[in-house]
């Protein structure tokens, strides 16, 4: 392996895309090579493509294809050999995978919790009735007007200090951030709570960075090795597939949440009308091999009470 190793003259190539948030993971993942091979940093370099998602900022994602839309370009120049790795947030990553691409390195997980921000109140139970608070996530949506259906959710894409703004404009009193960026951007000054996952159940492998190269790439394969993490592989095995049997996009309201203890692994999980009107939900435990059985087998049973038409507007 050692001459086949990247260098500064031939470094490997990190695809990301360029928000601060994916360049935070795109260097975690960088340092984490670097060490492991005992390399210098200039051994990796990060590449920048915009996606779909980046550029149209001004419709809710699910008018305009749901997943897909922050990986498709990145997987292009993967499967074109203009990149050599892709770096994701598995939360926005389809179920499926272009074919000549494999999706099976992950780092260790970050808090998979959401947290609420708001710059004058502590919780949800705070907000006043009627309130606006903004949101561009429709399982979020779904689960707040499940709690409060009193309050006015409006669309609210952007970055963190994009959204931060918005909240200073009074465009709404609160909004939702996963806890794992902010962990990530090192954003302690932010005004957020975390929300524990009995109250707002996390979207589908949130936190969790994943690395995406392609299948016949066995020097890339062997690199990968030393920084995967089989535990939040596991976890997301069950996750995944929960997802999978749902058919799950970001047009559906899906959260879930696999954890481990003493050899087994639980599994909770529950979909949603988009209004919040029903939240039917589900939780199994198998030993941890069977996780992704155990996913697709509460998928499909929650489907099958949901009935046709659960997820429509």
């Amino acid at each position: 392996m050692t001459r086949d190793l990247p260098s500064p003259a031939k470094p490997l190539r990190i695809g990301t895309r360029g928000s601060p948030l994916a360049l935070a993971q795109a260097n975690e993942t960088r340092g984490l090579l670097a060490h492991a091979w005992d390399l210098p940093f200039e051994a990796f370099e990060v590449v920048i493509i915009r996606t779909t998602g980046d550029r149209v900022i001004d419709r809710p994602l699910s008018q305009i294809g749901g997943k897909g839309l922050f990986t498709k370009e990145i997987e292009d120049a993967l499967l074109d050999g203009g990149i050599d790795i892709a770096v994701h947030s598995m939360k926005d990553m389809p179920v499926a995978q272009p074919g000549g691409l494999v999706l099976d390195g992950y780092l260790t997980r970050e808090d998979p919790r959401d947290a609420f921000v708001s710059l004058s109140h502590t919780a949800i139970p705070d907000l006043a009735q009627g309130a606006t608070v903004g949101t561009s996530s429709l399982r979020r949506k779904a689960q707040i007007l499940a709690r409060r259906p009193d309050l006015n959710v409006v669309e609210f894409r952007g970055n963190v200090q994009t959204r931060l703004k918005k909240l200073e404009d009074r465009v709404a009193e609160a909004t939702f951030l996963a806890m794992a960026g902010l962990n990530r951007l090192k954003m302690d000054e932010v005004p957020a709570r975390a929300i524990g996952t009995d109250e707002m159940l996390p979207a589908i492998a949130q936190g969790a960075i994943g690395i995406e190269r392609r299948g016949a790439d066995s020097r890339v394969a062997a690199l990968l090795e030393p920084i995967h993490h089989e535990e939040t592989a596991q976890r997301l095995a069950a996750e995944r597939a929960f997802l999978a049997a749902l058919d799950g996009s970001c047009q559906t309201p899906i959260a879930g949440l696999a954890e481990l203890s003493d050899g087994r692994l639980r599994l909770r999980g529950e979909i949603l009308r988009p209004d919040g009107s029903e939240v039917l939900e589900d939780a199994g435990d198998c030993v941890i091999a069977d996780g992704a059985a155990l996913g697709h087998e509460m998928g499909k049973r929650l489907l099958g009470r949901a009935g046709p038409g659960f997820f429509a507007e």
